[in-house]
């Protein structure tokens, strides 16, 4: 039986949620959504994973010195920050943008700079996701990172996801949506090769020089260097906090929500 309030004590409050609440609905709404889209998930998880597994067990690319894994493990968390914060953030809000959510979102109760916080913080949590399952995968491989490099690590992780989401909220807001498409997934496979994930920079000759400036090289040499010995690469961590204030800066000025 359905219980009747007395008279005068049911004190309905209309009106929008708490910013905070509004914040973590729509980051977790975001987070489902992407760990519901196949696609996302190909991009994000499988690909790493099976990169990290296959140039680990066999024997394709003359990665130097020392174990393959302790090589690629860094290249390849470089690589899940990429294609969550960059590939796959590009593409979903270039459609979003196309189909007209981001319009509707944007007379909403929702604020603008909530619905941002709430895009960066979908991406953070699947990003840790990422790391646990790519780490313990490396670890099983045979991984052996060196423990002090392990705060520095999560400094170069944040600033490589600032500079990545700066750079795919920029295109996204910029081009049409297929061409956001195209442009993205060309992006990921150039980088995935020349960007020092799974070859050396080494590698590329006088092109290396150029390469060690863009923001995958530098994630990748920078946990590289904090994992492997435990030492502070500033150099890689400037990299990465100069693409990210260009990348944020001209996203906030030619970012169109229609």
């Amino acid at each position: 039986m359905t219980a009747i309030e007395a008279p005068g004590r049911h004190t309905p409050a209309p009106g929008g949620a708490s910013p905070g609440r509004m914040v973590l609905a729509q980051a977790a709404l975001e987070t489902r959504m992407l760990l519901r889209n196949g696609e996302q998930l190909l991009l994000t998880v499988i690909i790493p994973t099976l990169l990290l597994v296959l140039f680990s067990k066999v024997d394709v690319v003359n990665t130097g010195p020392g174990e393959r894994v302790d090589f690629l493990a860094p290249g390849i968390l470089a690589l899940a920050v990429m294609s969550t914060a960059f590939t796959g953030q590009a593409i979903a809000t270039g459609f979003e943008r196309r189909y007209g959510v981001l319009k509707r979102l944007a007379v909403s109760p929702l604020p603008r700079w909530a619905l941002l916080l709430g895009k960066t913080l979908c991406v953070l949590a699947v990003e840790a996701l990422q790391v646990a399952l790519l780490a313990t995968v490396a670890f099983a491989l045979g991984w052996s990172p060196h423990g002090r490099g392990t705060a520095i690590a999560v400094l170069l992780l944040l600033a490589g996801t600032v500079a990545f989401s700066g750079l795919g909220l920029l295109m996204a807001g910029t081009l049409r949506a297929e061409a956001t498409l195209a442009a993205a997934n060309l992006v990921y496979l150039l980088l995935l090769v020349c960007g020092g994930i799974v070859v050396p920079l080494s590698r590329f000759g006088g092109a290396a020089h150029v390469l060690r400036a863009t923001p995958t090289a530098a994630l990748a040499d920078g946990l590289r260097a904090a994992l492997a010995h435990g030492a502070t690469p500033w150099r890689d961590v400037l990299v990465l906090v100069a693409w990210a204030v260009v990348g944020t800066g001209l996203a906030a000025r030619t970012f169109r929500w229609e």
